[in-house]
């Protein structure tokens, strides 16, 4: 007889409370038909898992078997719960890996007008880096990535959009007076705060500035959050700092040709549920359409 799910929430439950009765109730059975399973258990794996009649002390080997089970038994309520919640759903779960610039100026418009189409579906939305978004697609943890993402694997990929970058500095930055002409050499004298978008830049007179800098924040809040407080300058994409305009300014470069691409990539096609389908539909009609991105504009006060 093979073992099943229930001789081991029996066991489990026993093992825990360190009574049938007990069990029983915690189970909604009775202590003979708990009994009943227990032994069936025992019998099966050939080896007593108490030492007493009581079920009150587990024996060595119960104590190895007990932590298996209790992990089988909480990886399968976890795999209930998900399927339950799916026939709850018109069209099941959505698991998103965004990059911050990309949750917190694209992702509202798409996720409100997605959700009044289908407001049944559970979405869960992750923030995270660029190289973290594609480890989670490969690893299969997430079921659409939008960030700086390079091709994984053979998942289907589409650019979204591409931004230059640009200098962000304080309103009341020296920079900030003169920036119709500002040039990577105008940055010289000045503090740059480095990040890990700045890799995507290969322009010439870009490089020593980057090798001179001793500040990294790879986190765009603490950047910005720097640059905030006048530690120094640093780069970014235009859609990066689309939030932060209160206080400080992008400012475009005449002599920069970086830009930075942003991707969707999702797995396959039949890999995916009825809701991630939708959500790439509902992108790619944005973006024909011209609503994924609103229309931001970047200007010196």
């Amino acid at each position: 007889m093979a073992i099943k799910i229930e001789m081991l929430r029996c066991f489990t439950a026993v093992a825990q409370r360190g009574s049938l009765s007990e069990a029983a109730d915690a189970l909604g059975r009775t202590p003979s038909a708990v009994s009943m399973m227990l032994k069936q258990f025992e019998d099966h794996v050939g080896v007593a898992l108490f030492e007493t009649a009581r079920k009150s002390r587990l024996t060595p080997v119960g104590e190895l078997i007990f932590a298996e089970a209790r992990r089988e038994v909480s990886h399968f309520e976890n795999t209930v719960s998900v399927i339950e919640g799916i026939s709850r759903s018109e069209l099941g779960y959505l698991r998103l890996a965004v990059t911050p610039s990309v949750a917190s100026v694209i992702l509202p418009s798409v996720v409100f007008e997605f959700l009044r189409k289908f407001p049944k579906v559970h979405i869960d939305i992750r923030d995270m880096d660029s190289a973290a978004v594609a480890r989670e697609l490969a690893r299969e943890r997430a079921d659409i990535g939008i960030g700086t993402l390079s091709e994984i694997d053979g998942l289907p990929r589409i650019e979204l959009f591409n931004d230059a970058f640009g200098v962000v500095c304080r309103k009341d930055h020296p920079l900030a007076e003169n920036w119709d002409q500002l040039t990577w050499a105008d940055m010289g004298d000045h503090i740059l705060i480095a990040n890990g978008l700045c890799k995507l830049i290969t322009d010439p007179d870009f490089a020593p500035l980057l090798a001179k800098s001793r500040l990294m924040v790879p986190s765009s809040a603490s950047l910005l959050g720097l640059v905030r407080e006048g530690v120094g300058i640093t780069v970014l994409p235009r859609l990066a700092v689309s939030g932060a305009q209160e206080d400080m300014v992008f400012l475009p470069l005449v002599d920069a040709t970086a830009r930075r691409s942003v991707h969707m990539v999702s797995q396959s096609k039949n890999a995916l549920m009825p809701a991630a389908r939708e959500f790439l539909k509902l992108v790619t009609k944005m973006k024909r359409d011209g609503r994924l991105l609103p229309g931001l504009e970047f200007q010196k006060s």
